[in-house]
């Protein structure tokens, strides 16, 4: 190797060795440096901190005193105040001790009282009892005195005595119940006759008898033919879509509506004569007619249920209970159309209602509604008046009303007077002549029954049902049956009635005792 470039070499080592160091010794100065600014820094920073910490120490010990010294006051307020309470309680204890030791003389003075009033009273006693000892003294003497007069002890002398006090009692207790039995049953019975009569007077009103048939006139036996469809096609889409059967027959002009349900059947009716008077008769036709004829309906339901409301000035009723309320209108009760018999009782009742002083909208209310059940009676389990009486409950209706509709047929204790009103009017409604139609078969063996019943008690001669069934007239013997018998006689014949017979209305019964004497002059 050359020298001179081996020298070079060893130059350029020891300058880059020498720059290194020289870069390293300032690396380590400007750390130094570095460090040294960051521990000043840090220094005041604790510094700093020091003196914040100082003054928030004493900030804090500040309020601290201030707290203490609130704290103290509010302290000294309280013992203050127990104090005066203390002081309060002191004195109200000395005025209860000197109350206390001014009731203890009184206390004393009583009792001092007491003793003198005990030694009186033992005095008393003891002349008492020796007034007591000569009284029954004298009251045996008077005893044996009244034996040896009449001849009888005092033990007989008691029972005689005790027997005639009965026997006259026994007699007095009848005569004064039958005479007020009869003054009460004659005012009784002339005011609710004439409140009934009038009421009745007042109103009345057309009703209609329907049944579960109804007829619809076709023009020709071939319509008969195209009701019946191919293979009974139409037939079968017509009582599928109303629910009802129809009865097709030899009988010419007339096809026979067959349904239980009036609406159903109504709908049936209303869709066939729509059908016949068109001509189309097929499936889609068919329950496009139903359809229209069910919508009909239903707005005459809620026209009827509107019209019947409205006629007894009822208002407020829901939309429930007034659809309900015109179905009413093609349910029939003994022959008797249910909603007309509804506005009847609701006036009847209304009437009553004022006649008495009662509220005459709120009797018309429960007289409407009274039968709400029947509308439904068919599509629920349950008697009509239960029926009504949970529907009317959840329409919101009052209590008056849901238990006029419950117990109008007395099968449940009356607890409101309109409850009453509603059973009377509807007996009045159902039992007044040509309200309901029956056959003279039935008319004939009611008629019978009445007076086999009356013919079983002793002493009856003789029995006639008039007034259609209302009043039986029975004749007793006066030398067999007296007159307490005779009113006997007449309660036991009308509770038979209640039990073995089922009737409309009320069956009034009537015994009649009298005595006959006759004589012939020559």
């Amino acid at each position: 190797m050359n020298p001179q470039l081996a020298s070079t070499i060893l130059y350029c080592l020891f300058f880059f060795f020498l720059g290194i160091a020289a870069v390293l010794a300032f690396i380590q100065r400007q750390a130094v440096k570095r460090r040294e600014r960051l521990d000043a820094e840090a220094e005041a920073v604790l510094e700093s901190a020091r003196r914040e910490a100082e003054t928030r120490g004493n900030q804090i010990i500040v309020d601290a005193r201030e707290k203490a010294l609130a704290i103290k006051a509010e302290a000294d307020r309280e013992v203050a105040a127990m104090r005066e309470t203390e002081q309060i309680r002191d004195r109200k204890l000395d005025a209860r001790e000197d109350q206390l030791a001014s009731g203890q003389e009184s206390l004393r003075k009583a009792q001092r009282g007491l003793e003198s009033s005990q030694t009186r009273l033992a005095a008393q006693m003891r002349n008492l009892t020796e007034q007591r000892a000569e009284l029954d003294r004298l009251v045996q003497e008077s005893q044996r005195s009244l034996e040896k007069v009449s001849g009888m002890t005092q033990e007989e002398a008691a029972e005689k005595l005790m027997q005639s006090l009965r026997q006259d009692l026994e007699h007095e207790i009848g005569s004064t119940v039958l005479k007020h039995q009869r003054e009460l049953g004659r005012r009784v019975d002339a005011q609710a006759r004439e409140m009934l009569l009038t009421a009745m007077q007042r109103y009345a009103s057309v009703h209609t008898a329907d049944t579960t048939t109804s007829t619809v006139g076709v023009p020709t036996d071939d319509m008969k033919g195209r009701i019946i469809g191919r293979e009974g096609r139409n037939i079968r889409a017509f009582e599928k879509a109303t629910g009802v059967d129809l009865i097709i027959d030899d009988t010419p002009g007339v096809v026979v509506v067959s349904g239980f349900d009036p609406v159903r059947r109504e709908v049936a009716r209303m869709s066939l004569e729509k059908l016949i008077a068109d001509g189309r008769i097929h499936p889609s036709k068919i329950e496009e007619t139903v359809e229209q004829a069910g919508k009909e309906i239903q707005a005459f339901i809620l026209q009827k249920g509107q019209e019947a409301a409205g006629e007894v000035n009822v208002s407020g009723l829901h939309d429930r209970v007034i659809e309900m309320l015109g179905r009413l209108h093609f349910r029939t009760s003994y022959s008797q159309n249910v909603l007309r018999h509804s506005v009847e009782v609701a006036f009847l009742a209304g009437m009553m209602a004022e006649m008495i002083g009662l509220d005459g909208d709120l009797a018309r209310r429960c007289g409407l509604l009274h039968d709400i059940g029947k509308a439904a009676d068919h599509e629920l389990e349950g008697g009509h008046p239960k029926i009504g009486a949970d529907l009317l409950r959840r329409s919101k209706e009052n209590d008056e009303v849901v238990h006029a509709a419950k117990g109008h047929h007395d099968e449940i204790v009356t607890e409101f007077p309109y409850t009453m009103l509603v059973a009377t009017a509807d007996a009045c409604s159902a039992s007044r002549p040509g309200a309901r139609r029956e056959s003279l078969e039935r008319y004939v063996k009611r008629m019978e029954e009445l007076e086999s019943i009356a013919q079983r008690f002793d002493g009856v001669q003789q029995a006639y049902a008039i007034s259609a069934g209302r009043e039986l007239r029975v004749m007793v013997g006066s030398q067999q049956v007296s007159d307490e018998r005779a009113a006997a006689i007449c309660r036991d014949i009308a509770s038979t009635f209640e039990k073995e017979l089922t009737y409309p209305g009320e069956i009034k019964v009537t015994v009649v005792r009298e005595a006959r004497f006759t004589n012939t002059a020559k």
